[in-house]
């Protein structure tokens, strides 16, 4: 039992006792005393007036008395200004950290039976991934570990958007100055190379655009005539016709895409259980419409266009088939959610896209209770705010997209910088060298992006995320090195881990009871799709025990039964340390 639970419990009893009556739902609430106060909980006594007709004070000095004559866990109390602060005894902490050490896979919740599908990444083929990818990546497989952590069935899924007007750029461009060269001919990466098009598309396009210009014509005139753009809609008419050769073409360019994008996900640690392809699914929502139109939902207009009015609902008027009846992006949704359901029955289906469609997937939600699809509440939008270098926002159209292989190299060459300027990694065998270079500049990567929350736009500072003595993945990772460790040292020497009788230090305690709020820091992240306050949490428990390491000798304690318990405590950190990191997809090192 969580121990705000259990301590909860004890305070509805003894208000009963006190004062014959219950308290009033919802006023128990429990928080961490602050720590100018002795005690390790702290509760409000203002809501309870009513029922006691008692000071603040009273009140806490009634219900803390009878608290420490019924609760054996509590061993004092005291009350200041109407809060009344609870401490626990040391035999209840030594008791918890009895029960962590004996708690297989601790921090995890057993099957719920409950099944969530994440859709995450959702690439075009028309281009490498950006640093916006990579938070958008991150959050979608954390989020997915940490579902299962409390013990949900998830499916990873993946969206490629292979089709429609930028795609046909990037073939386009290639036909026109390409000369048939390939990955393998130019050593580049595929999706690089295909990106590399587009950007020539978007070049040749303004040239045209400002000669125009220069003859009278309008922005407008001058974007809409510009033969470049009429290629590419022709091209894309032949791919719609299945034309023979832009078939193959299209192939052939999103199969060097897919190859490229394959080889970013394995270094970034990601993964999917099932990837869907626009190609195959665009078609999908044009059923919708027409069930929409026989139920009454959606309206034919003259030109032959399909639209639904929100208006009544606080938003307004929405496409979902042009007149020429090509299909929008909401159709396709459409399509695709309700064949997800058929394939996956899920109880929640999560899209993790960036904030500029928070009012794409609100009206996505509501059509699909329009039209009676009741599990439409399932769904749920995971909003999350851009991410920004120091130098200012991406424009990937421009060709100074801020790329996200290049950003992982970088990363990990400023581990290796800072690693070796700080001797990090001196008593480090050469060939393992690289292996940690890897496992310290994607930690900093992952953990810098996850501990923000998702809702916040945030900056992104890659000499920053490497400090090994801040809120950073380094940090933590060298944390868990420090503590493996001495367990190494003590398993050498024949020392042995295990519970004793050994009274239990203030820093010990401390660190007890960071862990017992493990559980529920899952339960509340999970909950809310944070992964941020997973990594924080990691990190004051990480921060914790460091303070606790500089004072408190382990392998030098002279008192056998505290040693094997101190080494004790250290497993079950490391152990939580790993286990947490494990959820937001970052590696922990044995050694550094």
């Amino acid at each position: 039992m969580n121990i705000e639970h259990l301590i909860s419990g004890k305070l509805a009893e003894a208000i009963r006792e006190s004062y014959g009556q219950p308290a009033p739902q919802g006023v128990l609430q429990l928080q961490a005393t602050r720590k100018e106060f002795e005690g390790d909980l702290t509760a409000m006594m203002f809501p309870l007036l009513k029922i006691s007709r008692q000071s603040p004070e009273k009140t806490g000095e009634t219900v803390g008395a009878w608290l420490k004559e019924h609760c054996a866990e509590v061993t004092s109390v005291n009350v200041v200004k109407g809060f009344l602060n609870i401490k626990l005894s040391a035999e209840f902490w030594h008791a918890q950290l009895k029960k962590i050490a004996a708690t297989k896979d601790y921090g995890f919740y057993p099957d719920s039976g409950k099944t969530v599908m994440v859709e995450y990444s959702s690439p075009n083929t028309n281009k490498p991934l950006h640093l916006g990818h990579i938070r958008n990546n991150l959050l979608g497989y954390a989020v997915s570990k940490l579902l299962e952590a409390n013990g949900h069935k998830v499916i990873k899924v993946n969206l490629v958007n292979d089709r429609g007007i930028h795609i046909c750029k990037s073939m386009l461009a290639w036909q026109k100055w390409g000369r048939g060269e390939t990955p393998e001919s130019t050593g580049k990466k595929g999706d690089h190379l295909a990106g590399d098009y587009y950007v020539m598309f978007d070049k040749a396009y303004k040239e045209q655009q400002a000669e125009l210009k220069t003859q009278g014509k309008s922005d407008d005139e001058a974007a809409k005539q510009a033969p470049m753009i009429g290629e590419a809609q022709e091209m894309l008419r032949k791919w719609e016709q299945g034309d023979r050769d832009t078939i193959a073409l299209w192939r052939t360019m999103n199969s060097w895409v897919y190859a490229g994008f394959e080889a970013t996900y394995k270094r970034l640690g990601v993964s999917f259980e099932k990837t869907y392809y626009e190609s195959d699914t665009y078609l999908l929502g044009k059923k919708m419409v027409e069930e929409g139109l026989q139920k009454g939902v959606f309206t034919r207009r003259a030109d032959g266009s399909v639209w639904i009015d929100l208006t009544n609902d606080g938003l307004d008027q929405k496409l979902l088939l042009r007149a020429d009846g090509t299909s929008v992006y909401i159709t396709q949704d459409l399509g695709t959610a309700i064949q997800r359901y058929t394939e996956y029955p899920f109880e929640e289906l999560i899209y993790v896209v960036g904030n500029e469609q928070n009012y794409h997937f609100q009206v996505l939600k509501l059509i699909l209770k329009k039209l009676g699809y009741t599990w439409a509440d399932a769904i749920y939008h995971l909003s999350y705010g851009m991410v920004e270098l120091p130098a200012g926002k991406m424009k990937s159209r421009e060709g100074t997209v801020v790329d996200a292989d290049d950003l992982m190299e970088e990363m990990v060459e400023t581990a290796r910088k800072t690693s070796l300027e700080l001797g990090k990694l001196n008593d480090v065998p050469a060939d393992e060298q690289a292996r940690l270079f890897e496992m310290l500049g994607m930690g900093a990567l992952k953990y810098f992006i996850l501990k923000v929350d998702p809702a916040k736009t945030m900056l992104f500072n890659p000499e920053e995320s490497i400090d090994f003595n801040g809120n950073t993945g380094p940090f933590i990772q060298y944390t868990h090195a420090r503590i493996r460790s001495v367990l190494r040292k003590a398993a050498a020497q024949g020392l042995q881990a295990s519970i004793r009788n050994a009274a239990l230090s203030d820093r010990e305690v401390e660190l007890v009871k960071r862990m017992t709020n493990f559980p529920e820091t899952v339960r509340e992240a999970g909950a809310a799709h944070s992964p941020a306050l997973v990594a924080n949490y990691i990190y004051e428990l990480s921060k914790e025990f460091n303070q606790y390491y500089h004072e408190a000798p382990v392998l030098r304690e002279p008192d056998e039964s505290t040693k094997a318990q101190r080494l004790l405590l250290l497993q079950q950190v490391a152990g939580v340390i790993k286990t947490g990191m494990g959820i937001l997809g970052v590696d922990v090192p044995e050694r550094m």
